[in-house]
């Protein structure tokens, strides 16, 4: 694992709404993430840990601070510098799959660079098919969600966000949709991608087993780190 960050906030700071009906809900964070971590979120509902997956993911934009990943300024970057950098480099695993129901595993994991690039090739099918083997899913490329059980549709699901090579993996609360057996599956196949693909995850979780599963954890309460 490396030491340098590949992404550092400052001071970011989060309102909703204006005047009266203000809410502050990120309250000052500063956080690197360096190359290889695998780090839990953890903190109570609605201490904001949803919000700055979303931040840090790009899907939303910080009201101040700094954001910077892989050495560019996201904090001032436009929209659409904004959507390229998260295709390129940033990839997306949620409590529920979000798989589409009529394409097939494969036609899921592909997803993300077919988006991108605008069209489907050989190339594509074939990176797909290889993360599927990764995932253990060698077997089922040709099924649709709706044949496979919920741990191997959350498996397509970490295959997808694997598809264009991402520093950064977002993780929000993965397993929490799965029983444990399943959750704990999850767990190791994303412990396993770390170490072999030096792939950085985030993971926000409630529980503590599968925090426990990381190797670094950050805490955050009514809107700021705690514990980092």
């Amino acid at each position: 694992m490396s030491s340098d960050p590949i992404l550092r906030v400052g001071a970011l700071t989060k309102n909703f709404g204006q005047g009266d009906s203000e809410v502050l809900v990120l309250k000052g964070i500063d956080l690197s993430i360096n190359s290889g971590e695998m780090t839990a979120l953890l903190g109570p509902s609605g201490s904001g840990k949803s919000t700055l997956l979303s931040i840090l993911g790009t899907l939303m934009r910080a009201t101040n601070g700094s954001h910077e990943m892989l050495g560019v300024d996201l904090m001032h970057a436009s929209a659409a510098q904004r959507t390229e950098f998260r295709s390129k480099h940033l990839g997306f695993v949620f409590q529920f799959h979000h798989l589409l129901p009529d394409l097939s595993a494969v036609e899921n994991v592909m997803m993300p660079a077919a988006c991108a690039s605008g069209r489907v090739t050989g190339a594509m099918r074939d990176r797909a098919a290889e993360l599927l083997d990764a995932v253990g899913l060698a077997d089922r490329r040709d099924f649709r969600p709706g044949a496979m059980s919920g741990g191997q549709r959350q498996r397509v699901a970490v295959a997808r966000s694997l598809m264009n090579g991402p520093a950064l993996v977002l993780a929000d609360e993965p397993t929490g949709n799965l029983d444990r057996a399943a959750a704990d599956h999850v767990m190791e196949l994303l412990r396993s991608i770390n170490e072999t693909m030096d792939t950085s995850f985030l993971i926000s979780t409630h529980d503590e087993h599968i925090a426990g599963q990381c190797r670094r954890r950050v805490e955050l309460m009514d809107g700021r780190i705690i514990r980092s």
